[in-house]
């Protein structure tokens, strides 16, 4: 695998790595049909803890069989598949080198009445299975993100941290503004992620402080692509790999509007597409559409 000059320069921002991390970074960044480019889309199929297996899959009974998520993300040339323990296991022999893997470790569900998120992997699962990376939630697992993020590291795996602000005073109007979005990544790059999940802002401010401050400052907010160059701003002035989350189901009309909202010059370029948009394949488009996953695409300075 020879590494693109793109994808050293990415490399180059983690400096107290580890040749192990930058290497699974690196199989992440290199695969694909974006591999190389600094694009990275990664299929997560982590929501059968906290929807359930019929919310999740009804619509497509295919999509009960961990087999069929591996394949998806393999027919659509896509950078890592992100999973719990159970599917990643299900698949680990059959598609073993086919794409890089990220071990889902804490997840939480519907059924129980308390928010917190339980820890339901480790990083010794995740080096037993092969995986390039664990990925966490962040909710309020400070603590534990810290821990479980210092192991994989000594190990040389990478931590995606997805940094989704939930709950407390938080309405929902708040849990996607401009100013919590940003501070839920910049908190991400903190705690020492490598790469990190958030939503695609809005134009809300929703902390009184943070709305004077960057009235104050005068950040451009008013279009999609300049936030996301603003979150992009807030890990580390770009040196953290972000992705933006596909959102909610939608048609395949859907997606493509919405995504194409958010192209921008390439030296700050984000876009979100779904998976189904990797491959003109009219099966892979069709599969995307009739199963209820969620694409990330996040875009590297």
């Amino acid at each position: 695998m020879k590494i693109t000059q793109k994808v050293k320069k990415i490399l180059d921002n983690y400096e107290s790595d580890c040749p192990g991390t930058k290497t699974n970074l690196a199989r992440i960044l290199m695969h694909g049909r974006l591999g190389g480019s600094g694009k990275v889309v990664i299929l997560p199929v982590d929501q059968g803890f906290e929807h359930g297996p019929d919310r999740s899959f009804a619509p497509n009974p295919d999509a009960f069989d961990p087999h069929y998520h591996y394949q998806l993300a393999v027919d659509a040339g896509l950078n890592a598949y992100a999973a719990p323990l159970g599917p990643l296991e299900a698949g680990a022999d059959t598609f073993a080198g086919a794409i890089p893997t990220i071990l889902k470790l804490n997840s939480a569900n519907s059924l129980s009445t308390n928010k917190d998120q339980a820890v339901t992997a480790s990083v010794k699962d995740a080096l037993r299975i092969g995986c390039a990376a664990i990925g966490l939630d962040q909710y309020e697992m400070m603590e534990e993100i810290r821990a479980l993020a210092e192991e994989a590291k000594s190990v040389g795996l990478a931590v995606v941290v997805w940094s989704y602000p939930r709950g407390g005073k938080l309405d929902k109007a708040g849990e996607t503004a401009m100013d919590v979005c940003a501070y839920a990544a910049h908190m991400a790059a903190l705690l020492g992620a490598h790469i990190i999940k958030v939503k695609p802002p809005t134009n809300v401010l929703w902390q009184p402080e943070a709305k004077a401050a960057y009235e104050k400052a005068n950040i451009d907010i008013s279009t999609l692509a300049a936030r996301i160059k603003h979150v992009m701003q807030a890990t580390f002035n770009g040196r953290r790999i972000v992705v933006f989350s596909g959102g909610e189901a939608k048609d395949l009309e859907g997606l493509f509007t919405d995504r194409s909202s958010a192209a921008t010059p390439s030296s700050a370029r984000a876009t979100r597409r779904s998976t189904c948009s990797t491959r003109s394949s009219a099966s892979i488009r069709a599969r995307c559409k009739a199963t209820s996953i969620y694409g990330l695409l996040g875009v590297v300075g």
